[in-house]
């Protein structure tokens, strides 16, 4: 049985660092047995449909490829389409109402509890919120990302120390889901 899975690579593409062509990312994923490879944008996404392996090993094996053909390591998530539904299903925040570049998602590679964002002054950055989800957090930023003082706080060290982080916006994560569906 073959599942429908989305690779999310961190930090590639930026700024000139890390380049990872998407036709050259397509070639991999398929030199490595999955089908239905796809890109999305040039910031690091791909889904593939893969039978073997679940979420890490698919991971790991896509860390292990891209720092052979690249001679860099990229954090890699991999998650399959029936989390990244429920990603977008269970946000909480209105998305409907909401302009793509107000909210965003950062996925994480474990799950992650309340007491890691505990010395985050949460109404200091008022109207700026956020939420935890399954290994997932929702950040309400009205003003976009890149403009956002909470999201600065949330992308410091001590606050991902042990796990992986990658941020995505809401039109990123509801195009996931689509890319995604069987």
């Amino acid at each position: 049985m073959t599942t429908m899975y989305a690779a999310l690579l961190r930090g590639i593409n930026v700024g000139g660092a890390k380049k990872v062509p998407m036709a050259e990312l397509r070639a991999l994923l398929e030199g490595l047995g999955h089908d239905a490879v796809r890109t999305h944008l040039q910031s690091g996404q791909a889904v593939f449909a893969s039978g073997h392996g679940d979420e890490e090993s698919l991971a790991a094996e896509l860390t292990r490829a891209i720092e052979g053909r690249f001679g860099f390591a990229v954090d890699v998530l991999v998650r399959d389409h029936a989390y990244l539904r429920a990603v977008a299903e269970k946000c909480p925040f209105p998305a409907a109402d909401l302009e793509a570049k107000q909210l965003h998602v950062t996925y994480f590679s474990a799950p992650v509890d309340a007491e890691r964002f505990a010395a985050i002054d949460r109404p200091a950055f008022l109207p700026e919120e956020f939420r935890l989800g399954d290994r997932a957090l929702y950040l309400y930023a009205p003003d976009g990302l890149g403009r956002s003082k909470l999201a600065e706080a949330l992308a410091k060290p001590r606050v991902n120390k042990g796990v992986i982080a990658t941020s995505r916006n809401w039109n990123t994560v509801t195009k996931l889901v689509e890319l995604t569906a069987p």
